[in-house]
C-alpha cells in the first residue's frame, strides 16, 4: 500500500448562483438537452436538479430539462457522487488525476484531491468517511481511497487486496450497509464481482464470483444487501445477493440491457439497447415475478457507455436520457410504476349518413385489464364540433371492444374512445375518422363566357338550391394576371329565391367564383364563370381637307403631299401591341400590302400614330366605290396571354380573322385604280414602294396611300 498527502486546494471559482427549485411536472415530458456524451447521472433532490458528466463538463440540469449551469475545465470527468447529506458533489476527473468537490448550493468548487500522476481515477463510491476510487487502465488498474476523516485528507493506493483488476473497477456503496464495498471488474468477459469488507478500515475481500463480465452498469438495492447488474450478453437485469453472490432475481428486457437504477422503495428501472424498436425503458412495479411496464421513449438507440437512468430522490419520477450527442433528449416519466395503456380504434373509411356503421378497437397494457372495464365514447361532427357523448362501452375479455352508430351528419365524423386509467394503469385515448357522404347542392353563377365593353359594371348572380342549414354563399373575383389578388366581393345569405349578387367592373378578363361551404347534409361546392372584357380602343384620322359619304361609308380626302395621320389609343398593359394594316382596293377586292405593330405605352392616353403621304388623284374615268367593300371581322377569341397581338395574319375579304390576328379589325382603304387600266382587273398595288416603318419609340408609323380609313381594334381585355 502506498500513501501520500492530499492537498486541499483553493476552491475554483465557478458560478455562485443559487438555483431555483423546478416545478413539478404534470405529465410525461421529452425535451432536447444540450448535453453531449454521458458518463454518469446523479439526482439532487434538495435542489431538484440533475448533474450529468461528460465532455469534460458537469451539466447542471433542472427537472424541466433546462441546462442551468455548466461546470467546465474538468478533463474526462466521469463518476459523480453526492455526500449523504446532499451538500457536496464529488467528481472523478480522470484526465487531471484528481477528485474534486463542489458545494451543491453555490456550485463552487470547495476542494480537490490529487490521486497521483497517471492514476486516472474513473469510478468513485462513498463509505465510512472515505472516497473509494477505481483508477488506472487495464491490468494497471487498482483500488484507492481518499480519507476525509484525516486532517489533512490522505490518499492511499493499491488497496485491491488479493484481486488483480484487469480493468478500472466500477465501485458501489450504500449507507444502509456501510461496511460493504462492491467492485465490478467489467472490462473483460471473465471479470468477477468482488465484495469487500470495510469494517477494519482496510478493504478485505469477503466474496468474489465471475458472473459473465462486461458489466455495463450496476446499482445497489436500498437495503444495501444486493447488487443489480446489466451488461453485454445479458437480456435482463440480474440481481445477486452480496453475502454469497448467488443470483436472486432476473428482470427480463427485450435486448441487451444498458443501464439500471433502483428507487428508494426498491422499484427497478432499466433500459435496453432495443434493436427492434419495441420498447427501451422497463419499470418493474411488481418485482421480478410480475410483468414490466414498458415504454418506447425513443426511436434512437440509448446512450452507450454511461449511467443515463436515474430516479428522483423521492422515487416519484424517472429520468432517462435518450438519443445521441447531436440529439439528446431528457425524458421525464411522472408515473413510472403505472403500466402503459394503449388504445386503438378502427372505424370504416366511409359511411352513409343516417346508416349504421361499426367501430372496433383494442385496449392493451402490460398488466391485463379485466372484462367490463368502462370506455367512454365521443362523436365529433359538423353538428357537434365540440363532441357529443355516445355513452360508455365496456372492454371484452380479450381486450377488444366494438359499438355501432348511425351518424346524423356528413363530412368527417371522428369517434374517440377514452380509458380513464386507474391506480395501476395510465389513461389512454385514441380516435378514428369516417368520411360520411353528403348530398350535392345545386349552385350556378351567371355570365359564363360572356364578353363585355371595357369598364362596364356587370352583375354576377349565384343561385343556391336546397340545403340543410347553411344558406351562405361567397362570391370572389380573380382578375387576370398576378398583380391583382383574388378578392372576396360579397358573402352573405341568399335571398328568398336562393340568389346572391355582386358587381364586377370589367377592366380585364376575370374569373368569378361562387363558393358554398356546405353543411351537415350537403357538401360544399364551387362554380366559376369566366367573363371577358374588350380592350378599350379609339382611333382618329387627321390632316385631311374634306370628307365625303358614299353610301354608308365616309371617306376622307388628302392632298397628295400631305401625310395622313392616324392616332389610336388603347388601355396599357405590359407587352400589349396593336397592329396597323395598309390595304389597297384593286380588282374588286381589298388587299393588304403591308402591316406593322406598335406596343402600348404606360401613359394617360397611350396611342399609335400613322402618317400617310402620297398621291390622291384618281385615274381618268375612275371614281370611288359606291358602297363599303367587305371587311374582315373579329370572332370572340379564347383567353390569351396579356398584351398579345398578331403581326402575321393574312385575312381574306369576307372571312373571319385567324387566331393570330384576333386583336385587330381592319377598315378598308379607298380604291386606287392605276392609270391606263380603266375597267381592267388590277393587281394589288404597293403604294409608295414601302410599308409601315416604326421609329425608336415604336409608337409611330408612316403609311403611304391615296386615302386611309381609320382602323378599329377589338379583343379581350387583360390589363
Amino acid at each position: 500500500m502506498r500513501t501520500l498527502p492530499a492537498a486541499v486546494a483553493t476552491a475554483a471559482l465557478f458560478s455562485s448562483a443559487v438555483l431555483a427549485t423546478a416545478g413539478q411536472a404534470a405529465a410525461d415530458t421529452s425535451v432536447p438537452i444540450s448535453v453531449g456524451t454521458v458518463s454518469d447521472t446523479v439526482v439532487d433532490g434538495a435542489h431538484q436538479q440533475l448533474y450529468i458528466s461528460g465532455d469534460s463538463t458537469i451539466s447542471v440540469v433542472g427537472y424541466d430539462g433546462n441546462v442551468l449551469s455548466k461546470l467546465s475545465g474538468l478533463p474526462q470527468v466521469s463518476d459523480l457522487q453526492l455526500s449523504p447529506d446532499g451538500s457536496t458533489l464529488y467528481a472523478a476527473v480522470t484526465g487531471a488525476d484528481k477528485i474534486v468537490a463542489f458545494d451543491t448550493a453555490t456550485l463552487t468548487q470547495t476542494a480537490e484531491y490529487p490521486t497521483g500522476a497517471g492514476t486516472a481515477p474513473r469510478h468513485i463510491a462513498l463509505a465510512e468517511g472515505r472516497i473509494w476510487f477505481g483508477y488506472g487502465d487495464q491490468w494497471a488498474s487498482g483500488l484507492g481511497e481518499v480519507d476525509l476523516t484525516a486532517d489533512p485528507a490522505t490518499v492511499s493506493l493499491d488497496l485491491a487486496g488479493a484481486h488483480d483488476f484487469a480493468s478500472t473497477p466500477m465501485l458501489y456503496a450504500d449507507p444502509a450497509n456501510p461496511d460493504t464495498l462492491v467492485a465490478l471488474d467489467g472490462g473483460i468477459s471473465n471479470g468477477p464481482i468482488v465484495v469487500y469488507d470495510l469494517s477494519s478500515g482496510t478493504p478485505v475481500i469477503r466474496v468474489t464470483a465471475n458472473e459473465g463480465g462486461f458489466y455495463q452498469d450496476a446499482a445497489l438495492t436500498p437495503d444495501g444487501q444486493s447488487v443489480l447488474v446489466v451488461g453485454q450478453g445479458h437480456q435482463a437485469v440480474v440481481e445477486y445477493r452480496l453475502s454469497d453472490l448467488q443470483e436472486v432475481h432476473e428482470y427480463p428486457v427485450n435486448s441487451e440491457s444498458e443501464t439500471v437504477s433502483v428507487a428508494p422503495d426498491g422499484t427497478v428501472a432499466a433500459t435496453s439497447l432495443d434493436t427492434e424498436n419495441t420498447g427501451d425503458t422497463y419499470v418493474f412495479p411488481g418485482g421480478a415475478d410480475a410483468p414490466a411496464s414498458v415504454r418506447n421513449l425513443s426511436d434512437a438507440w440509448m446512450p452507450w457507455g454511461g449511467h443515463s437512468t436515474a430516479w428522483s430522490a423521492d422515487g416519484t419520477k424517472l429520468f432517462v436520457l435518450t438519443g445521441s450527442s447531436d440529439a439528446m433528449q431528457l425524458q421525464t416519466i411522472t408515473e413510472p410504476r403505472k403500466y402503459v395503456s394503449k388504445l386503438t380504434v378502427d372505424a370504416p373509411a366511409t359511411g352513409t349518413r343516417g346508416k349504421t356503421l361499426t367501430v372496433k378497437g383494442t385496449l392493451t397494457t402490460g398488466l391485463r385489464l379485466p372484462a367490463g372495464t368502462p370506455l367512454k365514447v365521443t362523436r365529433t361532427d359538423l353538428l357537434s364540433p365540440s363532441g357529443t357523448s355516445l355513452g360508455t362501452r365496456t372492454l371484452g375479455a380479450n381486450g377488444t371492444f366494438s359499438f355501432t352508430d348511425a351518424p346524423p351528419a356528413g363530412s368527417k365524423v371522428r369517434y374517440t374512445v377514452t380509458y380513464a386509467g386507474d391506480a395501476a394503469h395510465t389513461p389512454a385515448s385514441a380516435s378514428d375518422t369516417v368520411t360520411v357522404s353528403r348530398a350535392t347542392p345545386a349552385l350556378t353563377l351567371t355570365n359564363n363566357k360572356k364578353t363585355y365593353t371595357y369598364g362596364k359594371n356587370v352583375v354576377f348572380t349565384a343561385h343556391l338550391g336546397t340545403t340543410y342549414s347553411n344558406r351562405t354563399v361567397e362570391i370572389w373575383a380573380d382578375p387576370y394576371g398576378g398583380d391583382k389578388p383574388n378578392k372576396l366581393l360579397k358573402t352573405g345569405r341568399t335571398d328568398a329565391h336562393g340568389n346572391l349578387s355582386a358587381t364586377v367592373t370589367m377592366s380585364r378578363d376575370t374569373a368569378v367564383t361562387a363558393v358554398f361551404k356546405g353543411d351537415a347534409r350537403y357538401a360544399g361546392r364551387t362554380v366559376k364563370s369566366a367573363a371577358y372584357a374588350h380592350v378599350k380602343t379609339a382611333s382618329s384620322l387627321s390632316k385631311y381637307y374634306r370628307t365625303t359619304t358614299i353610301g354608308s361609308t365616309r371617306y376622307r380626302y388628302y392632298h397628295k403631299n400631305t401625310d395622313a395621320v392616324l392616332t389610336t389609343t388603347m388601355t396599357y398593359y405590359k407587352g400589349r401591341k396593336e397592329r396597323l394594316d395598309l390595304q389597297v382596293y384593286s380588282g374588286g377586292a381589298w388587299h393588304t400590302t403591308d402591316s406593322g405593330t406598335s406596343p402600348s405605352a404606360p401613359t394617360a392616353s397611350p396611342s399609335s400614330t400613322s402618317d400617310t403621304p402620297g398621291p390622291r388623284a384618281y385615274a381618268p374615268g375612275c371614281s370611288p366605290p359606291t358602297s363599303t367593300p367587305p371587311r374582315a371581322t373579329a370572332s370572340t377569341p379564347p383567353h390569351t396571354a396579356p398584351g398579345t397581338t398578331s403581326t402575321s395574319a393574312t385575312d381574306q375579304p369576307g372571312q373571319g380573322m385567324t387566331a393570330a390576328a384576333r386583336r385587330t379589325r381592319r377598315r378598308p382603304l379607298t380604291p386606287m385604280p392605276g392609270p391606263g387600266n380603266v375597267g381592267q382587273p388590277q393587281k394589288p398595288a404597293r403604294v409608295g414602294g414601302r410599308g409601315p416603318s416604326m421609329n425608336q419609340t415604336g409608337r409611330h408609323a408612316k403609311l403611304t396611300a391615296d386615302r386611309l380609313a381609320a382602323s378599329g381594334l377589338s379583343g379581350h381585355e387583360k390589363g
